[in-house]
């Protein structure tokens, strides 16, 4: 059986809040079987607990935010794909403050904080969102869709005029069957542009960003000392995005997601479609690990 995953045992870390700049503290712990990922709000009294569903998607500019009765969590995305990518089903995520910490602006943070808790398998097999027809959702020259197909595999096409973006790769194409999470796509930060970074700042937002947890680019060039982590850094966090983006659905996904100038505004529009259209999808599980899909199986034997 494909089973459904949880922790081994309690993880937490500090970091700074991108828009607040703020010290939050994260505390990862286990939780029990299909009660899937749930955000509470230590700061608050009582506290509040959001458990994540596309329905719960209030926001997504500059990134996606959840809410209940009024109170958000911000920044979801990037812990959303460690959660997708070490196929971990069941946590509770307590966080001292609105928005989830930046860290180094990828997902390799929660990455090491999750594997170094452990992962532990569940009573319960692992229940998936299996497409069975197309999806599209489109914005003017932006798409994004989910087709059928016996795994998980993404298709990405970025489109920025930037020499720094075009002389790197702007097309990603990951299977999770032959791809590692961790070792090819948490790494990837979060990039911007030092004209937006000003204008955010002036109205209160980005405060915690600079060049220690996010790609940093002027008119010409990367500002980072360091350059790039990777050759296509650009257009995997992106994929990266996406990767968590759609693990707010609440369930993972099989199928294939090919996107054009996607952000977090037409991924979550995805999963609402699905959400809506029950006959384009199904739930299936596995009492067979030699029947599940190899990119999955694999990809957490990675992992």
């Amino acid at each position: 059986m494909l089973r459904q995953r949880t922790l081994q045992r309690e993880v937490s870390a500090a970091g700074i809040g991108l828009h607040s700049g703020e010290l939050i503290w994260i505390t990862i712990k286990p939780s029990e079987v299909s009660s899937g990922v749930t955000f509470r709000r230590k700061d608050l009294s009582p506290v509040k607990d959001i458990r994540v569903s596309v329905a719960k998607v209030v926001n997504t500019n500059l990134a996606s935010t959840i809410d209940e009765d009024g109170v958000t969590i911000s920044t979801v995305e990037h812990l959303m794909a460690a959660l997708s990518g070490l196929g971990i089903d069941n946590v509770l995520v307590e966080v001292t403050g609105s928005e989830i910490p930046i860290m180094d602006g990828s997902a390799s943070s929660f990455v090491y904080l999750l594997k170094s808790a452990g992962i532990k398998e569940q009573a319960e097999s692992k229940k998936f969102v299996e497409i069975t027809k197309p999806i599209i959702v489109t914005e003017g020259d932006k798409w994004a869709k989910l087709e059928p197909f016996f795994g998980f595999k993404l298709n990405f096409v970025i489109d920025f005029s930037h020499p720094a973006v075009n002389e790197t790769g702007q097309n990603a194409l990951i299977d999770f069957e032959t791809t590692s999470f961790s070792e090819e796509i948490a790494r990837a930060r979060t990039f911007g542009f030092l004209n937006d970074v000003v204008a955010l700042r002036e109205k209160g937002l980005a405060l915690g960003g600079g060049l220690d947890n996010a790609i940093v680019l002027d008119d010409l060039k990367i500002l980072n000392k360091g350059g790039l982590r990777q050759s296509n850094e650009f257009v995997m966090h992106k994929a990266l995005d996406a990767i968590g983006d759609l693990h707010l659905l609440g369930n993972p996904i099989l199928g294939s997601y090919t996107a054009f100038k996607s952000g977090h505004a037409l991924n979550n529009a995805l999963i609402n479609e699905i959400r809506k259209a029950k006959q384009f999808w199904q739930i299936r599980s596995f009492s067979s690990l030699s029947k599940a899909p190899l990119a999955w199986s694999k990809q957490w034997s990675w992992n």
